[in-house]
Formats: C-alpha cells, sequence, structure tokens
C-alpha cells in the first residue's frame, strides 16, 4: 500500500506518541497526588508550552534547512531522557539536589516540549518526501489512525501500570516506547531533501509567518483549531473529574483518557478508504462544533459510561477536523517551507493544548469544575460560527483544489 520507508517513519511516530502519552497521563497523576490542586494539572501544560512555544520555530527553520533524520532521532532521544530521569528520580538518585519531586513533573514536560517542536514537523516533512503527493490524503489518514492507536494505548498502559505496579514502571515503559522509536528512525532510509537559502534564520522564519498570514484558509483552519482546543481541554482536567465527580481511580483515568483516541481512530479508518473531498470546509466547521457539543455534554454528565460516551463522540469529531486540517494545509504548502509551516500550525495548535489546560484549571477554580467545563464547549461553538461567517472561502473549500 505504501513503501517501506513509511511504515518506519510511523513505528517513529507511535513510539514517540506512546511515550509521550504514557508521560502525559502519568505526569498529570502523579503531579494531583501530590497536590490535589487542578491548578497544578494545568501548570503541567504550562511547563510543556513554555519551551514548546520558544523553540517551534527555530526547530521548523532547522526540519527545511538540515537533517531531518538526525533532528527526529534528537527529538525522541529527549523522550528516553526523560523517562530514564523521571525512573532514577522516584528511585531517590537525585535527592542529593534537594528538590521536591513535583519539580522533577514540571522539569520533564518541559524536555517534552522541546522534544515535540521536533517530533511533529519532521515526520510531516518526511512523509511529503518519501509518500507521493496524490498519496498524500491516504497516507495522512492512516498515520492519523496510527497515531490515535497509540494515543488509545499510551493512557491505558499508563493508567494500568500506575494501578498495579506504581509509577515508576509507568515512566520507565515511556523511555522504552520512546526507544523503539528511536530505533525505527535510525534505520530508515530516504531522500533527505534540503532547503538551501542564503537567508539568515529569522528571515527564513519571517518567510514561513508571512506565507501563513498571507494564506485566508490556512490562517482560518489554524485559528478556528486552536480556539477549540483552547476552550475544549477537557481532557486535561480528567484527574480531578474522575476524582471528585466519577469517584474513580487511574485505571478509569486512562480508558477515559483512551476514549477520544477510539473514536478518532474508528473515524480514521473510515476516511483512510473515503477520504473527504467535496465541502471539506463545512465538514470541518461541523466536526468542530459537533465537538464543542459533545464537550458539554461531557460536563454534564456524572456516570462513568455517559462520560466515556461522550468523549468517544470527541474522538470522533476531533479526528475528522484534524484529518481534514492537516491535509488543507500540506497540499497548501510548498515542499521547501513545510517544516516551518509545520512548526506554525504546532504552535496554534499544540501550544492551544496546553494554554487551554491552564485556562481549564483557572475556570474549574472559579467556575466549579463541571461548570467550566460546559463553558469551554459553548465557547468553542460560538467560535465556529464566527469562523463561518468570516470565511467564505472555507465553506466553498474541496480537496482536489488544493492539488498543485
Amino acid at each position: 500500500m505504501f513503501p517501506k520507508s513509511f511504515y518506519e517513519l510511523t513505528t517513529y511516530r507511535i513510539g514517540a506518541t506512546l511515550s509521550y502519552q504514557i508521560l502525559t497521563v502519568t505526569a498529570g497523576w502523579h503531579i494531583y497526588e501530590i497536590t490535589h490542586n487542578v491548578i497544578s494539572l494545568g501548570l503541567i501544560g504550562l511547563a510543556e508550552v513554555i519551551p514548546y512555544f520558544l523553540t517551534a520555530l527555530f526547530s521548523g527553520y532547522a526540519v527545511d534547512h538540515f537533517s531531518k533524520k538526525k533532528l527526529s532521532i534528537l527529538g525522541v532521544s529527549v523522550h528516553l531522557l526523560i523517562g530514564i530521569m523521571m525512573t532514577l528520580a522516584i528511585l531517590g538518585y537525585f535527592n542529593i539536589l534537594e528538590l521536591e519531586l513535583s519539580w522533577f513533573v514540571y522539569i520533564s514536560m518541559g524536555l517534552a516540549g522541546l522534544a515535540r517542536s521536533l517530533v511533529r514537523p519532521t515526520y510531516l516533512t518526511i512523509m511529503t518526501q518519501i509518500i507521493d503527493r496524490n498519496d498524500l490524503p491516504r497516507a495522512n489518514a492512516f498515520g492519523s489512525v496510527m497515531y490515535q492507536i497509540a494515543a488509545i494505548s499510551g493512557p491505558m498502559i499508563g493508567g494500568f501500570l500506575i494501578a498495579w505496579l506504581g509509577l515508576i514502571f509507568s515512566y520507565a515503559a515511556s523511555g522504552l516506547c520512546a526507544l523503539i522509536g528511536l530505533i525505527a528512525i535510525i534505520y530508515l532510509r530516504f531522500e533527505d531533501v534540503r532547503n538551501i537559502s542564503s537567508h539568515s534564520v529569522f528571515k527564513s522564519i519571517s518567510e514561513g509567518l508571512h506565507f501563513v498570514f498571507s494564506k485566508k484558509v490556512i490562517l482560518s483552519v489554524l485559528a478556528l483549531d486552536m480556539f477549540a482546543v483552547l476552550f475544549g481541554g477537557a481532557i486535561s482536567m480528567l484527574p480531578a473529574f474522575i476524582s471528585e465527580i466519577l469517584h474513580g481511580n487511574p485505571e478509569n483515568l486512562g480508558l477515559l483518557r483512551a476514549a477520544p483516541a477510539i473514536g478518532s481512530t474508528a473515524v480514521g479508518i473510515w476516511l483512510t478508504r473515503h477520504p473527504v473531498d467535496k465541502n471539506a470546509g463545512k465538514y470541518l466547521m461541523l466536526s468542530v462544533a459537533f465537538f464543542g457539543f459533545s464537550i458539554m455534554m461531557f460536563g454534564l454528565s456524572n456516570n462513568f459510561y455517559v462520560a466515556a460516551f461522550f468523549l468517544f463522540l470527541t474522538g470522533i469529531f476531533d479526528g475528522i477536523s484534524v484529518i481534514i486540517r492537516n491535509i488543507i494545509i500540506v497540499l497548501s504548502t510548498p515542499q521547501s517551507m513545510q517544516g516551518r509551516v509545520s512548526a506554525i500550525n504546532g504552535l496554534f495548535v499544540g501550544s492551544s493544548n496546553e494554554i487551554g489546560s491552564l485556562e481549564s484549571g483557572f475556570a474549574a477554580s472559579i467556575l466549579g469544575l463541571a461548570p467550566s467545563i460546559i463553558f469551554g464547549g459553548a465557547m468553542t461553538i460560538l467560535i465556529v460560527f464566527g469562523c463561518y461567517f468570516s470565511t467564505p472561502e472555507l465553506k466553498k473549500l474541496r480537496v482536489k483544489d488544493l492539488h498543485q
């Protein structure tokens, strides 16, 4: 179906994603176990987003101009380092530093932000070099399915390991998954095309920013997803939601974190065989609106199975929007700018995840946990209405119009 190199690339992404997902669910449970404070959960997002935000644009430049393989190796190696560091920290090997264990959790998430600034743009850029342009929609959907399978497995593995073996084994598993991704990317062989440019780093980054902001459709797609994620960040509050409303345990945390990924996987499998073309813009906006509605219903639930069902629906609608958004951006971007545009995409979407976590933490402390989630879902729907009336080009968009 696809060349061997694409499956090696996918294995790299799966390893990095499993490592990140296990780390995230473990760090969230760990910090809430230490502090019992919803704001501390939001601060985990802040600890990750600050280094990510500071380095993402430079990472995008590096991906366009230097060895993508070496940068991929660096990114997944940082995840391996985090797993080793947290395992040793819990074992007490860093007691000489006289730091509280919570500081190591925040440091690990900061390093995860650095790694993520490299993993995403390298994956997308390498994919455009080893897959024929006409096959990119199917490859993108397939890659999304594999990503979501990892996103399903990661939280479940983390939750079960925390419950049955303890935090130390969960952190160690995060490092092991990173090692698998590292081996896969070392074995990957492809023609590493680089952009030869005499422009300075800042001039090159400026070119990427100008390209994105001059393309109204790309900018609208990024803004739509950014605000949806910013206000719909209920997932970051799951440890508190399970503890205070559902009265559950770490296994419940893993299962609920996996529910959206199960939905995304299901719809990704469908879109692998039935790529979206006509009315792609309308489908994108509808999917984000229904995502917001599902978030609201999740906030109203007080039963584990009802909560899991609505999180499953958020995954379906988020999966549709992610696949459509990625293919719009990839097909609208010249090969020489894929790294920088992917990094900018990550800034819009990735940083809003973590800032959304912080926003959710503060909103929960002011409005209460459930009302803050409902408020976030309602705001997401309002954002879609604003986008619908302000961007007529997006309403008429077809994927085939983007093929160059």
